[in-house]
This record gives C-alpha cells, structure tokens and sequence, in this order.
C-alpha cells in the first residue's frame, strides 16, 4: 500500500494536497481490507465430524449457501474411527478448536458429555424429535440414524416363518435353523446388548442372552459377516444393522430386512443415530448454534435419508409408517454398556 503511495505521488508531483488524498484513501482501503479480514473469520465454524465425507460435504456446502458460514471440517480416519476424534476434542480442552461435534453414533458422544466437554444448546429445530434422543441437560441431539434388523434369508425361509421379535432367538421358533449375530462385546452388537438391558433390566436381559448362547446361536466377527451368512444361506437369520441389510438386498441376494418388534406392544427396535453436540468454549459460539439448527432441521434429516447415510428418521414413529424405536433415552443405554459387555464377555466366550 505504501508502495502504491509513493508511485502516486511521483506521478502527480508529489503534492501535499495529494499526499493527504492518497493517503487517505490508503488508509481506507485498509481499514475496509482489515473489516473484511476479520468479518470473514467471524463467518465461520469448526466441525469435527465422523460422518462420511461424500455425505458430509454436501450438506457442508447446503449450509454455506443458505448461511455465508464458512466450514471448516476436519473428517476421522478409518484407521481411528469416532475415537480419533473424540481423544483430539479432549487433547484440545485447554485450547479448544473445534465448535461442533457432528458425530456419526452416540456413545462417543456421551462419553464426551460425561467427560465435561460439552456445552449445553437446545435448539428450537429439536422440538418435534423423541425426548429420548436428547440429552437431559441439552448438551447434545439425535437424529437419523441405522436399526437393528433381522435379515432373512428367503430360501430357507416362507413369509410366515418370518421373526416377529428378538425374543424369537430364545423362544424355539427356530429349533434346528441356524441364527446368527456379531460378538456383542463390540460396535453396534455392544450397544444393542445394552439397550436390551436397559429395556428388560440386568437379570431378565442375562437370562436372555444366557438362552441365546444356550441354544446355539452363531456368533461371528462383525455384522457384515452376519450379513454375508444370511446372505449366502449359511444361516437363515442374521441380526444385523439396516445398512449392512440394505447391501445384501443390493447385492441381489435372496433375503428380506425385517424390523423386530413393531406391534403396538413390542419393545420397537434399536436405533443407533448420529448426534451433534457444541464443544465446550467453542470459539465460534453463534455460528455454532446455527450449524446444529441446520443439522438437526427435519429438511437435513430427511435429505440424509434420501442420500442414503441415515436408514431411518428419528422423527417418525410406526404410525407414519415409519420405524418404531425402543423407547429408551440413549443415556440409560449407555450406562449400560460396562456391565453388559463383561456379562457378553462371559456368556459368549463360554459357548464358543
């Protein structure tokens, strides 16, 4: 600028007329340089999220266009998946970086909200989204998500052999046809053994675990070796979750997805859906809160769903000929999991 200065009054003489002109425009252009500087990185939000980037990136650029907010993203790695960035929100306490965790399950989560390292924000988007997938001190939202399932294998299978509930795994109905699940000492196998302690209470869920390894069931590494069983006809039911259901179904394999325990008085099934939560002193507080309104709006959950991220809405129940959910907040899900997971641990390491 100064620079610029100079050549100017060469070219014009050098007046002091025009010196103090020049110089006042300068002066201006750098103020107004400075405003832009700082209005632009006012404009912008820090998410940290666990959520597939080819999704993420989509709505990231939506909510540029409807907001002028810059995002700036930082994605996890297959290598670490959610914990990754779960233990870089923590090693950055006393520095925080990030303003919002958009999180692609809710343990994790939860985990950050017990650690004190979230901040509290009830956005008005939430109000038609269950009680149960919010945090009681509004640290944290729900939405969307992927369910638990039975895949069916058609050929082994009629229609009206179809399972109607989880309870169908202990109560003979399937005497002498294979079933099959994903060790539930991990992942989303974990979360559901400790939901269904968290429905039925410690002793009736042991019990009922205890009777599934009891009759056999077939316990393998993951739900998408579930998945390729049920698929294949190694086992006639695999539980798994929609997303895995939904490849097989892809694949052109002969299975049908099944929701358990959709009549009016079943349980519903276990929906594991994604969160978005403000880190505690996030630098960027209000364009944090818009990020999390536009995340939790019905419009993005739905959009998610038409994407094909989320298998189900949050915001629909069975008589909108959605997905009934258990009817758990996911908090007393995850005071479970301890307890649970040692009672896994030992009913399933005996039965193999």
């Amino acid at each position: 600028m100064l620079m610029f200065i100079r050549k100017y009054i060469n070219y014009t003489g050098g007046e002091k007329v025009m010196f103090k002109r020049v110089a006042a425009i300068g002066l201006s252009l750098l103020f107004v340089l400075g405003s832009t500087a700082c209005g632009k990185k006012q404009e912008e939000v820090v998410v940290y999220t666990a959520v597939d980037q080819v999704f993420a990136d989509e709505i990231f650029a939506m909510f540029e266009e409807e907001t002028g907010i810059k995002v700036r993203a930082v994605y996890d790695t297959e290598a670490n998946k959610t914990t990754g960035l779960t233990n870089r929100i923590i090693a950055e306490s006393e520095r925080t970086v990030c303003d919002v965790f958009w999180n692609n399950e809710f343990i994790q989560t939860i985990d950050l909200e017990k650690k004190g390292m979230l901040q509290p924000y009830v956005s008005s988007e939430a109000n038609t989204i269950p009680d149960y997938y919010k945090a009681e001190n509004g640290t944290w939202t729900a939405i969307g998500g992927r369910a638990r399932v039975f895949l069916v294998n058609t050929d082994l299978l009629t229609e009206q052999e179809y399972p109607d509930s989880i309870y169908d795994f202990v109560n003979g109905k399937y005497e002498g046809k294979e079933l099959a699940i994903a060790y539930p000492m991990f992942g989303t196998t974990r979360t559901m053994a400790a939901a269904i302690y968290a429905q039925l209470g410690e002793e009736k869920a042991r019990e009922y675990f205890q009777t599934m390894a009891d009759n056999g069931v077939c316990v393998v590494d993951g739900n998408s070796v579930t998945k390729d069983m049920a698929a294949s006809g190694q086992v006639a039911i695999g539980f798994t979750d929609t997303d895995d259901a939904k490849e097989a179904i892809s694949d052109g394999a002969p299975v049908v997805m099944v929701f358990p325990d959709q009549q009016d008085d079943g349980m519903g099934t276990l929906m594991t859906p994604a969160t978005a939560a403000i880190i505690k002193d996030a630098p960027n507080q209000e364009n944090a809160k818009a990020f999390v309104d536009f995340i939790l709006s019905e419009k993005v959950e739905r959009k998610l769903v038409e994407m094909g991220f989320f298998d189900i809405c949050c915001r629909d129940d069975i008589s909108d000929n959605g997905i009934k959910g258990m009817d758990l907040n996911l908090e007393d899900i995850y005071d479970y999991l301890e307890i649970a997971s040692k009672d896994m641990e030992t009913i399933f390491s005996k039965a193999q």
